[in-house]
């Protein structure tokens, strides 16, 4: 059997305020496709449908286009879980008219237990849980209560979760998990950077030796198919570039094809409609025709950071509109000033300080520069004029 594994569509996506909903649309298109031309047996989507719990009522309209196109119109079965951005009681609805279709859709851990069944294949589709989840379940399955209140970690919980599913292998048949979680092929904390924090969105790190059970793991959570632990235990990466570390990742799915005595792997790159570029460089060369004309100005995305930033030589000036006017769309600007990383900090006298002062003091922490003469005059007048309308 063929499915198609992907992850992390998280519809309704902004990059600081610029809707992603395009791009998901367009790779979307392109995932349709593959599992056409591949004319696999279904399609694997490993958490994380939506961005926020309650998603707008756009994205809604939008994965639910999404799930008609592949389920309705062109009958493919579909394998999906919620991730910990999804609102898993909202996800849950309709099950026995979706699964009648087809559209197998598990949000719960009590779901997660008994497999869905093919000829040749066992799926288990575990979503998202914490540890108190898991004491609940297992304290509610009659196990010793005791030893339910002892599950404290998410480590924890897998052991016994894996366990049980086991019970209900079929020896004569292949098992795939799908789940979303941060696994490691180490004890260590992977320092992979997901949708969330540099920490792998703030869960705790599996291990991947707790999946060994299975033939296939289809996972999600982090945004990446670099950070797959081993060939039968990966992620497929998120299909549309979401931040500036996914600048220069490439985006795909896994064609994974189940035989008799094996399972394997091809990862199938996504194009992308517009590209995210990340640009660090001084200002005088970001405005250098001979910089910028070798740039994909209004084709991609920009995120900009000016290097050896003088605040005191561009005040006044209008930096993001100029850069637009250059550029295109700017997602991102930040700045990295000159000489900051000289600057001592002067506030352990800031009680002596009247407020100009505690301004000025933190203007030079921060920047490594001294206000300028029209700097220090606006924010005296404006000092007055708050004192004036008191």
């Amino acid at each position: 059997m063929k499915f198609l594994h992907t992850s992390d569509w998280h519809i309704g996506r902004t990059i600081n305020g610029f809707s992603l909903l395009e791009e998901q649309k367009y790779a979307f298109k392109q995932i349709l496709s593959l599992a056409k031309e591949y004319e696999v047996d279904g399609i694997i989507i490993a958490g994380d449908l939506y961005d926020r719990a309650v998603p707008s009522a756009d994205s809604v309209i939008t994965f639910n286009q999404m799930l008609r196109e592949m389920n309705i119109i062109e009958k493919f079965p579909i394998y999906a879980i919620s991730g910990n951005h999804d609102g898993a009681k909202r996800l849950n609805y309709a099950k026995e008219w979706l699964d009648f279709n087809q559209l197998h859709l598990r949000t719960s851990l009590e779901e997660a237990f008994i497999p869905i069944e093919t000829e040749q294949v066992q799926l288990f589709l575990l979503p998202f849980f914490d540890p108190m989840d898991a004491r609940i379940y297992f304290s509610s399955q009659g196990q010793d209560e005791e030893k339910a209140k002892e599950i404290k970690t998410i480590d924890e919980a897998m052991t016994l979760v894996i366990s049980e599913m086991q019970t209900h292998f079929d020896k004569n048949k292949k098992q795939i998990l799908v789940t979303h979680f941060a696994v490691s092929p180490h004890k260590e904390e992977i320092n992979l950077t997901s949708e969330t924090t540099s920490k792998v969105g703030g869960l705790a790190t599996l291990n991947v030796i707790q999946f060994e059970a299975f033939d296939y793991v289809a996972l999600g959570h982090i945004h990446t198919r670099f950070a797959s632990p081993s060939e039968k235990v990966q992620y497929s990466g998120s299909p549309v570039k979401f931040n500036t570390k996914e600048a220069k990742t490439q985006k795909g799915v896994f064609i994974v094809e189940t035989q008799q005595d094996s399972v394997s792997s091809e990862f199938i790159p996504l194009q992308i409609q517009t590209d995210l570029v990340v640009i660090e460089e001084e200002w005088d060369t970001l405005i250098s025709r001979e910089f910028y004309e070798n740039q994909p100005i209004h084709q991609a995305w920009f995120a900009i950071t000016i290097k050896n930033f003088d605040r005191a030589k561009l005040a006044g000036r209008n930096l993001r509109a100029q850069l637009q006017k250059v550029y295109g769309t700017i997602v991102e600007l930040d700045y990295k000033f000159k000489n900051i990383s000289s600057v001592k900090s002067k506030t352990q006298n800031i009680e002596s300080l009247d407020n100009i002062g505690i301004l000025s003091n933190f203007y030079e922490v921060t920047t490594g520069e001294t206000l300028s003469g029209l700097q220090q005059e606006i924010i005296e007048n404006t000092f007055k004029q708050i004192e004036g309308e008191k």
